[in-house]
C-alpha cells in the first residue's frame, strides 16, 4: 500500500492541491496529476535536462525531485512561460524564428532552463548560453540554432521586457542567482 500526503503547489501561477504518493517524482505528479505533459522525462537520472523546471525560480530536475519536496513551493513548467494563451514569450517567438527545435523533446527543457539564463544574464555571450545548456541534451539539433535562438531571445527581451516568467515568488527575486550546483554544495556544507 502506497503512503500519500496532501501537497499544496502553486504551478504556473496558479495553485493546487492534490494527494501524492510520497515516492512519485514531481515530474510524475505534473505529468499525470495535474496533466501538465510538456515536461518530458528522457533519461529519469537527471542527465538530459529534459526534465527541468523552475523550482522558486531555479532550474531543478523534476525527475530527481519528490512531489512532496515541492509542498508550499512555485513551479514553473514550460506550459507557464508564455504572458497569456495567444502570446509567445520572445524565448519561444526567437525558437519559433530562428528554427531553434526540430523534434521537439529537449525543448521545454532547454527553454526552462534558458529562462533562468537570460534572467540572470540577460546580455550573454554565445560561450555563456553554451555553458548554460550544458546540462541539456539535444539529439538533433547539433545546438547552433538553439544558441542563435537564445541570443536573438536576449535581445528581443532587452527592448522589450516581459515580467520575468521565471520570478513568480518574490523570494525567488530576492535570492539572486544561484544555480542548482551551487545550491546544492551550500545545502551540503550548511
Amino acid at each position: 500500500m502506497s503512503e500519500t500526503r496532501t501537497i499544496a503547489v502553486t504551478v504556473n501561477g496558479t495553485r493546487h492541491e492534490a494527494a501524492a504518493p510520497v515516492r512519485e517524482t514531481l515530474a510524475d505528479f505534473l505529468r499525470h496529476r495535474l496533466g501538465l505533459t510538456g515536461t518530458h522525462l528522457g533519461c529519469e537520472h537527471g542527465v538530459c535536462g529534459a526534465c527541468t523546471v523552475l523550482f522558486d525560480g531555479y532550474s531543478a530536475r523534476s525527475c530527481l525531485m519528490l512531489a512532496v519536496q515541492a509542498d508550499g513551493h512555485d513551479i514553473l513548467t514550460v506550459e507557464g512561460i508564455a504572458p497569456d494563451a495567444n502570446t509567445l514569450h520572445p524565448l519561444q517567438a526567437a525558437f519559433h524564428d530562428n528554427h531553434g527545435l526540430q523534434c521537439g523533446f529537449c525543448t521545454p527543457g532547454i527553454l526552462t532552463t534558458l529562462i533562468e539564463l537570460l534572467r540572470d544574464n540577460p546580455d550573454p555571450s554565445e560561450q555563456d548560453i553554451r555553458i548554460g545548456l550544458s546540462g541539456n541534451l539535444c539529439r538533433c539539433t547539433g545546438y547552433q540554432n538553439i544558441v542563435i535562438a537564445a541570443l536573438d531571445a536576449a535581445k528581443r527581451m532587452r527592448i522589450s521586457p516581459l515580467p520575468a516568467s521565471g520570478e513568480r515568488s518574490s523570494e525567488a527575486r530576492v535570492r539572486g542567482p544561484l544555480r542548482d550546483s551551487e545550491r546544492r554544495n551550500s545545502e551540503r556544507d550548511g
